[in-house]
């Protein structure tokens, strides 16, 4: 009766106003409920990144729209969240806040507004890198390519900056490298969070979803509820602007009930002619396998996990593709790709992958079960998959992953974000010594950011060899490329470093056979006890070492050998690293054609 009451008064004094409204803030026993009508873009509401999770239920014309989980601010106010208002139409709203006595600060300052400003270029936020807006983010999703634009799913957080209220950010490139905003393109729904999936072009409307001359877009999704998670579908027809979930989800749920079972990757598979679901059951470090002749009602076929590669933590975000082998003319095979949360290399979240054959129904490992290949040997790559129906034209194999790992992403220190994308590389299976190897470089594209090169030919470094400064104005994105002839020595290395005394040092061990970063000293590192890492991968031992080095900010991601290995590590320091330092152990080291490029 005290919730009736109050919204007849609060229709009352809407009525009587002629202009704009306000937030009308009425409290309720040890709750609130903030009444409004959406005539503004926004409620912007402050936020304490520590704060205790709350509970948000949102009623648009008395009837139920979304519930959501905020971090409202209480002692102070780290950071604004904006909840879009734009598609409502003026109607009337209702914020429902339980167990809120207490949080005046929150109260008093939410406010509507037809503008968000905030600080987007903060001290952290990369120049060359994807990262969202403002809030969370973490595993890329729904990664498609059509009519000549690159799409880019996310899971995103709209309303903190600490992982929750699980939607589908969107952005979109023509080039991988420069991307816009788009609109969130799903939120979640009454049978759950957004949880992590693909998405393909339905290029024969097999669905028969299609309802103009565009191709349909669909988004294959896990809904994560209060029954577990299942699976569901998404459509668009306008080139992937907006997304319409299909009536009728869920259109998988598992038959044994395993409350464990997401992140649908789907392909067409053309020798079968039909849609394929690769499908992680997370708790059983499994991937199940179902086809489909409709990607709508789907049927299961088999399963790859049990006793494979690593086992020391969940399964997740799976992907299969097939691919060349570089260099074997008509030689290919099939990559499964396992995303592990934890049991990484150095410790968290990694993505590890297999090299076997898919008939369409069944993939086989050709390594032993206990061999173990990894993507990334750095803590920060997790979550890496590959776009879908990339032309053949291009015939590029294109992958991204998320720049972070779950032992720490919620506590970095930046500010009105969390997490960066790693940047988009191109995949290739190779062959280093006698296996074949998943490489993965950065995309060509990336190049056309170089705005300055400074050149050094040929360095003979004898105990050390210090530039002093690297660019002139560094702001912190740049990259080195550079070769090491270390046949003379027995550790050949350098170390970046700026004022302040922090140091990334980056070193290879010809007798240990080992590349390493150490990031101990990097910068700040005392937001989480996990982050200090010293990073080692195992590289040939050979005379030269072509190695290639980007730095953005708050990141380092290093390629030796065309992307055969790769260590990608973020790190915060206090200013630029704008000073390098080539050292060698056990004899000389030679450094030839050391490039320094701004990017910019």
């Amino acid at each position: 009766m005290k919730r009736i009451v109050i919204y007849l008064v609060l229709a009352v004094i809407f009525a009587a106003c002629n202009t704009r409204t306000e937030v009308v803030v009425q409290k309720v026993d040890d709750g609130a409920v903030l009444s409004f009508s959406a005539d503004s873009k926004y409620l912007l509401m402050p936020m304490e990144d520590a704060a205790p999770e709350k509970p948000m239920e949102v009623e648009v014309n008395n009837d139920h729209f979304n519930t959501f989980v905020i971090r409202p601010a209480h002692n102070r106010i780290d950071y604004w969240v904006p909840l879009d208002l734009s598609n409502l139409n003026e109607k009337s709203v209702t914020i429902l806040l339980n167990e809120f006595e207490g949080y005046d600060l929150f109260l008093d300052n939410v406010k509507l507004a037809d503008t968000f400003d905030y600080n987007y270029d903060e001290k952290y936020r990369p120049a060359f890198h994807f990262t969202p807006p403002y809030g969370w983010m973490n595993d890329p999703n729904g990664m498609v390519y059509y009519d000549g634009v690159f799409h880019l799913a996310y899971q995103y957080n709209p309303l903190g900056t600490r992982w929750q209220n699980m939607s589908w950010g969107h952005a979109t490139s023509k080039d991988l490298v420069t991307w816009e905003h788009q609109p969130v393109a799903l939120y979640p729904d009454t049978l759950g969070a957004i949880f992590s999936g693909s998405a393909v072009v339905d290029m024969h409307n097999t669905t028969g979803l299609q309802s103009g001359e565009e191709k349909t877009l669909l988004a294959y999704f896990t809904h994560a509820g209060p029954n577990g998670q299942v699976q569901s579908l998404a459509y668009s027809n306008d080139k992937g602007e907006t997304w319409t979930k299909y009536e009728k989800n869920p259109i998988l749920t598992h038959f044994e009930d395993d409350p464990d079972f997401r992140d649908p990757k789907v392909f067409w598979h053309a020798d079968t002619e039909r849609w394929v679901m690769v499908i992680a059951r997370s708790l059983k470090k499994e991937m199940e396998l179902y086809s489909s002749d409709n990607g709508i009602d789907w049927q299961y076929e088999s399963s790859f996990g049990q006793g494979q590669g690593a086992q020391g933590g969940i399964w997740e975000c799976p992907d299969l593709f097939e691919m060349a082998v570089e260099g074997e003319a008509g030689e290919s095979r099939w990559v499964l790709i396992c995303n592990l949360n934890p049991g990484g290399p150095s410790g968290g979240s990694a993505a590890q992958y297999f090299i076997g054959d898919f008939d369409g129904r069944v993939f086989t490992n050709h390594a032993e079960p206990s061999d173990i290949k990894w993507m990334d040997w750095g803590k920060d790559h997790y979550a890496t998959v590959t776009w879908s129906d990339v032309p053949e034209s291009d015939g590029r194999r294109l992958a991204i992953g998320w720049m972070s790992n779950w032992e720490y992403a919620n506590d970095v220190p930046t500010k009105n974000f969390r997490s960066a994308m790693t940047v988009a590389r191109e995949l290739k299976l190779v062959t280093k010594g006698e296996e074949l190897v998943l490489a993965s470089y950065p995309v060509e594209e990336l190049k056309k950011l170089r705005t300055e090169e400074i050149s050094f030919d040929h360095i003979v470094v004898e105990n050390e060899h210090v530039v002093d400064s690297l660019l002139n104005h560094n702001e912190g994105a740049y990259e080195l490329t550079l070769a090491l002839d270390a046949s003379d020595s027995d550790v050949a290395g350098l170390t970046l470093f700026n004022n302040n005394g922090e140091v990334v040092d980056i070193s290879i061990s010809l007798s240990k056979g080992e590349l390493y970063m150490d990031r101990t000293n990097s910068g700040l590192t005392d937001f989480n006890d996990r982050f200090k890492a010293v990073t080692f991968a195992p590289v040939e031992k050979k005379e030269r070492y072509e190695l290639r080095i980007l730095v953005d900010k708050a990141s380092v991601e290093i390629f030796e050998g065309k992307g055969s290995t790769v260590m990608t590590n973020i790190v915060f320091p206090t200013e630029p690293y704008n000073r390098l330092k080539f050292y060698t152990k056990g004899g000389n080291t030679i450094v030839q054609d050391f490039k320094i490029y701004r990017l910019n």
